[in-house]
């Protein structure tokens, strides 16, 4: 597997770099690159992005669509969350029609009373956020948020293991968590925290969740030390192709800031804005989750 992935690695690098080097000060070269390409973000919408996800948040202007809430999870993994808090998201998700509230498996079984017959979807995160569970506890979190509602599961990726080369361990690791996900017909997201691997590293992440039948690759848990960019949108989106989806997580705080990830390739944006990026209101105010 070693040799497989650095191989790829060494055609998927070589692609990215010569890409984003026709990108100067803003502009594009060539007049393709989607990044700054403000036409290309409705064509990206047309062709496959499925869904953008947010939390509580920020606001912003820009041309993404009127029915921007169907692409968002709406988001609110704080730890001193309250069941109130969780009360106004579950309401805020039918109003607006979000895709799916995504909340601490603590949660699940509660929103999925709150959400039922509304079409919002419940989505929970695994392993959560530092991904260093063993696989056992991760697939019996996965089992137990399945069994209490939970639809779509987003489990954090082993980056120490990552990072000393166990990729069978880390490919593994995804696998079961699917597995045990695919049973129940609940899709996966891999966060694979970017912020703390170098482009190798994220590479070899994108393609083991790739290997291991997972359905999206997700940049953070917005709990490290930084979040998603273009840049790393791009290269996911670059590596997985289009038959995975792409969720940029973290630092996504007004509608411009949305529209740049779904024109680098994302399919989902996690962020603290919602409803105020889908109504334009707001402060600005950054607050990942």
């Amino acid at each position: 597997m070693d040799q497989k992935i650095d191989t790829i690695l060494r055609d998927v690098l070589s692609s990215y770099r010569d890409e984003t080097s026709r990108c100067k000060d803003g502009r594009c070269s060539d007049g393709n690159c989607v990044v700054h390409n403000s036409e290309g973000v409705q064509s990206i919408i047309a062709n496959g992005a499925s869904r953008i996800s947010a939390g509580i948040g920020v606001t912003g202007k820009g041309e993404l669509p009127d029915d921007l809430a169907r692409f968002i999870d709406h988001t609110l993994l704080k730890p001193e969350a309250t069941l109130q808090d969780i009360v106004k998201l579950c309401d805020e998700a039918k109003r607006y029609h979000f895709a799916s509230v995504c909340i601490h498996p603590s949660y699940v079984s509660f929103c999925a009373r709150q959400l039922a017959g509304s079409g919002v979807k419940v989505c929970t995160v695994i392993g959560f956020p530092l991904g260093a569970n063993t696989t056992e506890t991760k697939v019996a979190e996965t089992e137990q948020a399945i069994q209490n509602g939970a639809q779509e599961i987003d489990m954090v990726i082993n980056v120490g293991m990552l990072k000393s080369g166990e990729y069978e361990y880390v490919k593994n690791d995804i696998f079961q968590v699917v597995r045990s996900s695919h049973r129940s017909d609940a899709i996966v997201k891999v966060i694979v925290e970017t912020a703390l691997l170098t482009d190798e590293e994220k590479v070899k992440a994108c393609l083991l969740s790739k290997w291991a039948g997972a359905e999206f690759v997700k940049t953070s848990t917005g709990f490290s030390k930084g979040g998603a960019t273009a840049g790393d949108i791009r290269l996911m989106r670059k590596v997985v192709g289009s038959t995975m989806g792409v969720k940029a997580s973290g630092g996504v705080r007004s509608r411009e800031d949305a529209e740049e990830m779904v024109a680098s390739g994302a399919t989902r944006i996690g962020a603290s804005a919602s409803v105020k990026i889908v109504s334009g209101n707001g402060s600005g105010k950054k607050s990942d989750y």
